[in-house]
């Protein structure tokens, strides 16, 4: 026999409802934990864990003395297949293409240094531990919201004194093109892809509400049978869908 529902996930089922045909718009506050108690005869517990069920979404977002807002939750698109494109014309960058497609301004910083691989990017490289590498820490913007971090590991015996050593530092942009400046022709792709918890510096750097949930990516990109870059991508659940088209042979 059917059981009703907790009362906070229909209170929350309410508001999502709400924030999806408009009622609620974007920047629109919602009732207060008092209001809902009244409207729905429940204990400020039950309003509490209803709104937290959103902010774990990414639809709504607490400010700081003021209240609980809807958020614009406008979401990236990354299609996998064909994402990485050869010299032409137009932006290069793979995450400057997602945020084009879904009207937003992408932009992002970086830090990029001379590091030494530990076990597992060795393993996932095809070097010796502790062998160098160039390490560059990315953290994506749209419009600018963080909606993504990377972290990325080139072998330095592949790109060392050439002009694309330092990722940000010369005119071809993604990994690709700049392993196409050198003469390093990268063939495939492979991307692992899992879901789990947000760790308290990924919550920080990404605006998340507490106990969120991210996509992890592990990418490594080949020349041949040789592994030239492997990066690993923390994506925002809510902000995102990832998108795999694979032909059938």
């Amino acid at each position: 026999m059917p059981t009703n529902p907790p009362a906070y996930l229909k209170i929350a089922a309410d508001l999502r409802a709400a924030v999806t045909s408009g009622d609620l718009a974007v920047g629109a506050k919602l009732p207060s934990e008092t209001g809902l108690m009244r409207q729905y005869g429940v204990s400020r517990t039950v309003a509490k864990w209803a709104i937290s069920v959103l902010k774990g979404e990414g639809i709504v977002e607490g400010r700081a003395g003021s209240g609980v807002y809807v958020r614009d939750t406008r979401r990236l698109v990354r299609h996998a297949q064909g994402r990485d494109r050869r010299a032409g014309d137009g932006l290069t960058s793979p995450f400057a293409h997602d945020a084009a497609r879904a009207g937003q301004q992408g932009t992002w910083e970086h830090d990029s240094h001379h590091d030494q691989a530990d076990d597992r990017i060795a393993a996932r490289l095809g070097i010796a531990p502790a062998a160098p590498v160039m390490r560059t820490a990315y953290r994506f913007f749209a419009d600018d919201e963080p909606t993504q971090l990377s972290t990325s590991y080139e072998p330095l015996v592949i790109t060392q004194g050439t002009p694309v050593e330092w990722p940000e530092a010369g005119a071809a942009v993604g990994v690709v093109a700049r392993m196409d400046a050198i003469g390093v022709r990268v063939t495939e792709v492979v991307e692992r892809v899992s879901l789990r918890a947000a760790t308290a510096d990924e919550v920080e750097a990404l605006h998340l509400p507490a106990r969120a949930s991210v996509h992890t990516i592990e990418r490594t990109y080949f020349a041949g049978d040789v592994p030239v870059e492997a990066a690993d991508i923390v994506l925002p659940g809510g902000r995102y869908d990832l998108v795999y088209r694979i032909p059938i042979d």
